[in-house]
């Protein structure tokens, strides 16, 4: 009985040690080693989340960041999907127009990770236009 109480109680992870935010926390500084600048960590909304918002110059980029321990069935970044691309760029505008920032270049890149190595795809997919307006 007590161990099975004790397996009810046990305290779930802080949300700095699950593997996602230590993935974004790694993709993070590969970024401003980059010369990128931070501003927002997992901005969410009802439509979706963008794990990383970062500015590069006068470019605000919205980083969606994926990390596979093994590469048997493909890379980390090649499972973007096209639901996942619709979902970041949903939150992206949220955090657009929240922001006032509608005037500014925008992106969308793919950080992958994959062991020690890392992948940066700048400009990794593109919405299309007009479809995310609400």
């Amino acid at each position: 009985m007590f161990a099975q109480l004790t397996r009810w109680f046990r305290r779930a992870p802080a949300a700095a040690e699950t593997p996602g935010a230590r993935a974004e926390q790694l993709a993070r500084r590969y970024l401003e080693k980059k010369g990128f600048r931070f501003l927002v960590a997992n901005h969410r909304t009802r439509f979706g989340e963008v794990d990383l918002v970062m500015e590069e110059g006068s470019t605000v980029v919205f980083v969606e960041v994926k990390a596979r321990t093994r590469t048997d069935y493909g890379r980390p970044e090649e499972f973007v999907t096209a639901s996942k691309q619709a979902r970041v760029a949903k939150a992206a505008l949220d955090f657009v127009k929240a922001r006032g920032l509608a005037d500014r270049p925008l992106r969308f890149d793919v950080v992958g990770l994959s062991g020690e190595e890392i992948a940066h795809l700048p400009n990794a997919f593109v919405p299309e236009p007009g479809r995310y307006l609400y």
